[in-house]
C-alpha cells in the first residue's frame, strides 16, 4: 500500500490538482484510492464536496493525526494513498514526509520556484525518503526549459521526474467542475500526462499499476 507524499513550500505548485489526480488515475486504475488533505485551506475536499464524493475519497486531517489516518484508512482498504500538503508549513510537510514511501515535489520551471526547492530538499533528505521534482504549470512545448530546471535541481541533491504535467486548460476546467482532466477529455494531452506519471510512480513504490477492473454498476 504505497503512499505518496506531494510536498512543496511554495504556494501556486500545483499541489493539489497533482494529487488529486494521481488518486484519480489509480482509482481508474482499479485500486481504492485515497487523498489526505493536511492543508487548512482544505482546497481538496472542496473539490470531492464538489462532485459530491464520487472516488477518489478525500480526508483532512491535521498533521499529528496522519499516522492514524493512514492506518486506518488502510485496514478499510484503501491500496494508494495520496498527501495533499499546504505550503509555508513545516509540521505538515515534515508528517507527510515521515509517512511517505515517496515524495512528489511539484515546482514551476521558473528561478523563483526552483530556489524555493532547496528547503524542501533538504527536508526529504535529512529523513532520506526517496523524493523527485516534478515540472509544473510551464509550456508543454519548451524542452530546453526543462533540461535546464532539471540541471538546477540535480545541483539541489534531487533528480526530476522524467514527467511532467504542462499548463493545461484540461486541468483548469476540469477544477472549476469538481472532476479530473481524464473525466473531461479523456484522449486528451493532460488525460495523457497523468496517466503515464501515475505509472511512473507506480514503478518507484513497486506497485502494478493496473488491477482487475471492478465490474460495473
Amino acid at each position: 500500500m504505497p503512499t505518496i507524499a506531494i510536498i512543496s513550500q511554495k504556494g501556486g505548485a500545483g499541489k493539489t490538482t497533482l494529487a488529486l489526480h494521481l488518486a484519480a488515475a489509480a482509482e481508474d486504475a482499479g485500486h481504492t484510492a485515497l487523498v489526505i488533505d493536511l492543508d487548512p485551506q482544505a482546497t481538496a475536499s472542496q473539490w470531492a464536496a464538489w462532485r459530491k464524493d464520487a472516488p477518489p475519497l478525500v480526508i483532512d486531517s491535521a498533521p499529528p493525526r496522519l499516522a492514524a489516518k493512514i492506518e486506518q484508512a488502510t485496514s478499510q482498504g484503501a491500496n494508494f494513498i495520496v498527501i495533499d500538503t499546504p505550503p509555508h508549513a513545516d509540521s505538515a510537510a515534515s508528517a507527510a514526509v515521515e509517512a511517505a514511501d515517496l515524495v512528489l515535489i511539484p515546482c514551476r520551471p521558473s528561478a523563483f520556484d526552483l530556489a524555493a526547492v532547496q528547503t524542501t530538499a533538504s527536508l526529504v533528505k535529512m529523513r532520506g525518503k526517496p523524493a523527485f521534482v516534478i515540472f509544473t504549470a510551464g509550456s508543454p512545448t519548451a524542452p530546453r526549459m526543462y533540461d535546464e530546471a532539471a540541471q538546477v535541481v540535480q545541483g539541489y541533491g534531487l533528480e526530476a521526474c522524467t514527467h511532467i504535467i504542462a499548463d493545461r486548460a484540461a486541468f483548469r476546467h476540469a477544477a472549476a467542475e469538481g472532476k479530473t482532466a481524464m473525466e473531461i477529455e479523456p484522449n486528451g494531452k493532460a488525460a495523457e500526462e497523468v496517466r503515464e506519471l501515475y505509472k511512473w510512480a507506480c514503478q518507484h513504490v513497486n506497485m502494478q499499476a493496473l488491477k482487475k477492473r471492478r465490474n460495473a454498476a
